[in-house]
């Protein structure tokens, strides 16, 4: 049976870790979260599973796709054993960034967790709006 792959946005503060930092790693890992449904959320991940790289603070958009590799791994950043990580490595950047002011005005990604769930830095994206998203940065 093959496994059907799911979608995440993950948020980084471009000025901490941004999509040309995980390219010039090749491969990354995603650390520090500490709120339990992020961690849920990057607990639920899986290896092949495809992420939206959002730049939070600086940019505001959808910059890339990266691909998980390696799933529920202890975060080297807690020393509780509480908090998972994740590694992920680059798959493409967007032809085009797909602003947060743009899906906040567009009807048909209103229930996105990035609107919903704005606090959280890791949130599911369903596959409705993912291949959305994709058209949007296809311009």
């Amino acid at each position: 049976m093959t496994k059907i792959n799911s979608y995440w946005l993950m948020k980084s503060e471009p000025d901490v870790y941004s999509w040309d930092d995980l390219v010039a790693e090749g491969e990354g890992t995603w650390d520090g979260v500490r709120n339990y449904t992020a961690r849920n959320n990057m607990r639920a991940m899986q290896p092949g599973d495809q992420v939206f790289f959002y730049h939070s603070n600086i940019g505001v958009e959808i910059v890339g796709i990266a691909e998980i590799t390696e799933s529920n791994i202890p975060d080297p950043t807690d020393d509780t054993g509480r908090w998972s990580a994740v590694k992920l490595k680059p798959v493409r950047k967007l032809k085009r960034t797909v602003t947060l002011k743009e899906i906040k005005a567009d009807p048909a990604l209103a229930d996105m967790d990035l609107l919903t769930k704005f606090r959280l830095s890791v949130s599911g994206v369903k596959p409705s709006e993912w291949d959305y998203i994709l058209k949007l940065a296809e311009g």
